[in-house]
C-alpha cells in the first residue's frame, strides 16, 4: 500500500485536523492527557439539553472532531489510518466525505436518542461509517472480487469484531454512535459501489433521515426533561 499524502489526502487531512483540534482543546483544558467535560461542551460536544432542547444542531458537526483524551484520540486516529487508506483505494473524494460526514452526524443523532443526558465526542461514528462503507463495497462486489480481496474481507470482519468487543467492554465508549455510523456507512458503501450516480439519492435519503430524527428528538426530550 502506498504511503504518500497525495494518495490518501482525505485520510491524512482528517487525522491532521483531529490532532490539531485536540491540541487546541488540550491547551484550553490545560491537560494534554484528559480533557475536562466543561471544555468539551464549550468546544461543541453533543449534549442533549443544548443540542436538542436549545436546537444547537451545529454540535453534530463539531463533536466529530473532539476527543475526550489522548487515548481516545490515538485509538480513533490509528483506526482511521488503517481503514481510511483502504477506503480511498476504492472510493473517490466525494463518496469518502459524504459517507464520513453522514455516518458521524447520524451516529451522533442515534447517541442523542439513546443517551439524552450524556456528553458525546469523537470521530468514532464517522470512522465506523468508513468501516461500514468498505464492507458495503465488498458486499456489492462479492461475486467478482479476487481471492486475496476475500481474505482481506475476513481480516476486515475481525477488525470490526474487535472494535465492537472493545466498545462493549468499556462503559465510557458510546456503542450506539458506532453502530449508527456503521449502518449508515454500510448503506452508503453498498449503494455507491453499485452505481456512483446514486450518491445523490443516498445523500437525499440521509438528509431526510436527519430531518426526521431532528424533528422527533425534541418531543422525546420534552417527555424526559419537562
Amino acid at each position: 500500500m502506498k504511503h504518500s499524502f497525495k494518495y490518501y489526502k482525505i485520510t491524512y487531512t482528517l487525522i491532521l485536523s483531529n490532532s490539531i483540534i485536540y491540541l487546541l482543546t488540550a491547551l484550553l483544558s490545560k491537560n494534554l492527557i484528559d480533557i475536562d467535560v466543561d471544555t468539551l461542551v464549550k468546544m461543541g460536544a453533543i449534549f442533549g439539553p443544548y443540542t436538542v432542547i436549545d436546537a444547537q444542531w451545529w454540535r453534530l458537526g463539531t463533536a466529530m472532531f473532539l476527543h475526550g483524551g489522548m487515548t481516545h484520540l490515538l485509538m480513533n486516529m490509528v483506526s482511521l489510518y488503517l481503514i481510511g487508506r483502504g477506503f480511498e483505494e476504492y472510493f473517490d473524494t466525494k463518496s469518502y466525505i459524504t459517507i464520513y460526514i453522514f455516518s458521524g452526524i447520524l451516529g451522533s443523532l442515534v447517541s442523542l436518542y439513546i443517551h439524552p443526558e450524556s456528553v458525546g465526542v469523537g470521530a468514532s461514528g464517522a470512522i465506523f461509517g468508513v468501516f461500514g462503507g468498505l464492507a458495503g463495497f465488498f458486499l456489492a462486489h462479492r461475486d467478482h472480487i479476487q481471492e486475496h480481496t476475500k481474505s482481506f474481507m475476513k481480516d476486515f470482519t475481525i477488525i470490526i469484531g474487535i472494535n465492537l468487543v472493545i466498545g462493549l467492554s468499556i462503559p465510557s465508549v458510546d456503542m450506539s454512535a458506532h453502530i449508527g455510523g456503521l449502518v449508515v456507512g454500510l448503506m452508503g458503501g453498498y449503494v455507491i459501489s453499485k452505481n456512483l450516480k446514486l450518491i445523490w439519492m443516498y445523500a437525499l435519503a440521509m438528509i431526510i433521515l436527519m430531518i426526521v430524527l431532528m424533528r422527533y428528538l425534541p418531543k422525546q426530550y420534552a417527555q424526559i426533561f419537562f
